[in-house]
């Protein structure tokens, strides 16, 4: 099977221009199949600010009612993922910005409503993965937005996490896959203040250690059990590391 990287980043790195330059260099550099998910939070709440949009959160989530829909379509599948794709060109990658509407790569379902009301948030029950690896086998580098599609005509604001993991479980049956999260820090860290104790490996055996212990917490805990569905999944390994050390051998790595 032919290798095949995913890289997630998070919006703070594609909506500075400096940012987006390094990490488009390093993306640029990593060989053979690759594809690249993308957030853009910052820049949909500032856009909805602008607009008299007010943004309103949950538990770190955006609530996005049928106003902060509109924004984030614009935001996330124009403004954010139209950047990407254009800088990689300039870098000689032959990009194509997708959402999951697009070809049907994404079909999703409106959240239930439970305890919180999201709004017009989709979780993800379907990937078209022959689709992207078609496109993948012809030498095109998807750029995928977070935003995915219910089949009646609406799209759904999606965690981009969750679109990395879900794209790189279905492409796991054509590629050789390593997923890779990209975030603020150096790896998942042993010691919050300290960014050089970074835990270097991780099986799942480890990982319910550390929680138990109180080394893994918080938001850590969720972007670790989608590592290990992912590895379940079979994808063949999980990096979490941070954006600038791209192609570096650094961060953590799970398996």
């Amino acid at each position: 099977m032919e290798k095949l990287t995913l890289i997630k980043v998070g919006g703070g790195v594609v909506e500075e221009p400096e940012s987006l330059q390094e990490l488009l260099s390093l993306f640029s550099q990593i060989p053979g199949n690759k594809v690249l998910v993308h957030g853009g939070g910052r820049s949909a709440t500032r856009m909805a600010a602008q607009l008299g949009i007010e943004t309103k959160m949950v538990n770190g989530r955006r609530i996005t009612d049928l106003e902060m829909l509109k924004v984030v379509t614009m935001v996330y599948g124009g403004l954010v993922n139209k950047n990407v794709v254009a800088g990689l060109q300039a870098l000689g990658v032959n990009a194509l910005g997708l959402t999951g509407a697009d070809m049907n790569v994404m079909l999703s379902e409106k959240r239930p409503v439970k305890n919180v009301d999201y709004g017009y948030v989709g979780d993800v029950k379907q990937v078209q993965a022959d689709s992207l690896a078609a496109l993948i086998e012809r030498g095109i580098v998807p750029v995928l937005a977070p935003l995915t599609h219910d089949g009646k005509g609406n799209i759904l604001n999606t965690n981009a996490d969750t679109i990395a993991g879900e794209a790189a479980k279905a492409l796991a049956r054509y590629f050789d896959v390593t997923l890779v999260f990209c975030f603020e820090k150096n790896g998942v860290l042993r010691d919050a203040d300290d960014d050089n104790s970074v835990i270097p490996q991780m099986n799942e055996s480890d990982f319910r250690n550390y929680v138990a212990q109180g080394v893994v917490q918080g938001g850590m805990i969720p972007k670790l059990e989608n590592a290990f569905q992912a590895i379940a999944a079979g994808v063949k390994e999980v990096v979490i590391t941070k954006a600038s050390h791209l192609g570096q051998n650094g961060g953590t790595h799970i398996f």
